[in-house]
C-alpha cells in the first residue's frame, strides 16, 4: 500500500515529541489541579465553578445555587469561570538569550512548555489562540486558531525555529513587541508574555521604569495579562572557575573574564538588582508574575501559580461588595 508523502517541513520525530509534551502537560496539570476548573482565573461568565457559602450584602443573589442550598439548608452561591470565547494571544521571546540553559533544559524549551500549558488551560473553554514571536530581531505572527492540531502546529513552529544569530541587539525590543501586540490585537482577551526580560539593564533601579514597562502598562489597561519570566540559575550566580570566555548571545560580542570572588559578588548583586527591577516593573503594571526556572519542575510551579491565582480570586470575590444598579 502506498503511503501519502509527508508535508513539506514535517518532522515526524518532532511531531511525536510535541505530542508527548502536550500529553505530559495535560496529565500532570489535571492530576495536580484535580477538582479545579483548569481556567486561569475566575470572573464574570457563564461556566459554573464550585459552590461556596453565601455572604449577605456581598454576593449577588442571582448567583444563588438553589440545589446546594436545599441539600445543605445553608444558602450557597456558585462562582462563575470567566468566559474565554475571546482570542488569547501570546508574545514569545525567541531571542538569542532564550537559547541558553545550564539546568535540566534550555530556556527556549521551558518557554515552549509554558506556551503549551497556557493554551491547554485556555483551550478547555473554547479559546482561539495565536502568537507573536520575537525572533532574530523581527516580529513574526501566527494567526489565531483553535483545536489540538493548531496547538501542535504552533508548538512545532516554535520548536523548529532557527537559533538566534547574534543580530538581535539591533532588532525589535521586547517593548516594541508589546506595543505591536497591543496595536494589532485590540480585541479584549488574555495576553501572555513569555520572556527572560533581559531587556532590563543589569544593575537597574527597581523603582525606575523598565524599557518595556510603558508598553506593558498600556497592554494591561485593556487586556488580562500574565507575565511568564524564564530564568536560568547561571543568570543569577556564577561558579568560581577562573578564566572563562563570556559571550553576549544578543550581540555576539565576547571577552575573557576571570571569575574571582569579587567578580562573583558584583555579578550576583547586579543580577539581583536586575530581577528586582523586573518584579517592580510588573508590579507597577498590575500584571501577575510567574517565574519558571530551567533547573526546576516548571509544571509544578505553574500548577501552584494557578491554584494561588484562583484562591486570590475567591478572596476578592468574597470581599468585593455588589454595587446596586
Amino acid at each position: 500500500m502506498a503511503h501519502p508523502a509527508p508535508r513539506p517541513g514535517f518532522d515526524p520525530r518532532l511531531h511525536a515529541a510535541l505530542r508527548r509534551l502536550d500529553l505530559r502537560v495535560v496529565r500532570r496539570l489535571e492530576g495536580m489541579l484535580h477538582g479545579e476548573h483548569l481556567g486561569l482565573w475566575l470572573g464574570p461568565g457563564s461556566e459554573s465553578a464550585e459552590a461556596r457559602v453565601y455572604q449577605p450584602g456581598e454576593d449577588d443573589v442571582r448567583l444563588m445555587d438553589w440545589a446546594v442550598t436545599a441539600r445543605t439548608t445553608t444558602p450557597h452561591v456558585r462562582d462563575l469561570v470567566a468566559d474565554r470565547e475571546l482570542e488569547s494571544w501570546s508574545l514569545v521571546d525567541m531571542s538569542a538569550s532564550m537559547d541558553f540553559g545550564t539546568g535540566h533544559q534550555e530556556k527556549r524549551e521551558v518557554a515552549l512548555g509554558a506556551l503549551a500549558a497556557v493554551n491547554v488551560l485556555t483551550q478547555r473553554v473554547g479559546d482561539r489562540f495565536g502568537a507573536h514571536f520575537l525572533h532574530r530581531g523581527q516580529i513574526r505572527r501566527w494567526p489565531a486558531r483553535s483545536g489540538k492540531a493548531a496547538l501542535l502546529a504552533l508548538l512545532s513552529t516554535v520548536a523548529s525555529a532557527p537559533r538566534g544569530d547574534g543580530r538581535n541587539g539591533a532588532g525589535v525590543s521586547l517593548g516594541e513587541g508589546l506595543a505591536d501586540l497591543a496595536r494589532t490585537r485590540p480585541r479584549r482577551g488574555l495576553r501572555v508574555i513569555i520572556s527572560d526580560f533581559l531587556d532590563t539593564p543589569p544593575g537597574a533601579d527597581a523603582q525606575a521604569p523598565a524599557p518595556w514597562e510603558p508598553a506593558l502598562r498600556q497592554l494591561s489597561l485593556r487586556h488580562q495579562v500574565l507575565a511568564v519570566e524564564v530564568v536560568d540559575p547561571r543568570e543569577l550566580d556564577l561558579p568560581g572557575i577562573g578564566l572563562v570566555t563570556m559571550q553576549d548571545p544578543e550581540t555576539g560580542r565576547s571577552r575573557e573574564v576571570r571569575l574571582t570572588k569579587k567578580v562573583q559578588q558584583r555579578y550576583r548583586e547586579a543580577a539581583q538588582a536586575q530581577r528586582a527591577a523586573v518584579r517592580g516593573g510588573l508590579r507597577r503594571c498590575g500584571v501577575p508574575h510567574l517565574v519558571l526556572r530551567t533547573d526546576r519542575d516548571w509544571i509544578v510551579d505553574m500548577a501552584r501559580f494557578v491554584v494561588e491565582q484562583r484562591r486570590t480570586a475567591h478572596r476578592l470575590a468574597r470581599h468585593t461588595p455588589v454595587v446596586p444598579r
